[in-house]
């Protein structure tokens, strides 16, 4: 856990019950690859702070593939991971989920039903609106198979 002092200032701070949730229309999703190996790819989906305001964020979201061109969903939800706090997020400032892939190449053809993948479907927490990040890849169509995980956004 960061102390005051070894936080920068530009990490979102912790939650006060004063200042207001993050909306959909406050934040802009994105997304940036790390790292990738041994059937597995890495990257971070972010949320930028796009409002002229301070708000509070907390919990996990959304996250899954989508694809046919038209946002359907393509195979399971992402898997949830670890433990998540509310942070308040001032204007311009990033939180970012960490997302594990595992590739649909892992899976035989049969069980994994092989899908292209347009992109992820971003969930902002507690939003039912969502919002939508290019990322071309191949997905598993059938819901049984479970290629990505998420950390709640930081």
């Amino acid at each position: 856990m960061r102390t005051e002092s070894s936080a920068s200032s530009s990490d979102p701070a912790p939650a006060d019950r004063k200042t207001p949730k993050c909306t959909n229309a406050d934040l802009k999703a994105g997304y940036r690859a790390t790292d990738a190996g041994a059937g597995s790819r890495f990257g971070e989906i972010t949320l930028t702070n796009v409002s002229d305001r301070a708000c509070a964020l907390g919990g996990f979201g959304g996250l899954s593939y989508v694809g046919g061109g038209d946002g359907t969903q393509v195979g399971a939800p992402a898997a949830r991971e670890g433990k998540w706090r509310t942070v308040i997020m001032k204007p311009g400032q990033v939180a970012v989920s960490e997302v594990s892939e595992s590739t649909a190449e892992n899976y035989p053809a049969s069980a994994c039903k092989p899908a292209e993948v347009d992109g992820f479907r971003v969930y902002v927490p507690d939003s039912y609106d969502s919002q939508f990040v290019r990322h071309e890849t191949t997905g598993c169509a059938d819901k049984n198979v479970s290629l990505l995980s998420h950390h709640a956004f930081h």
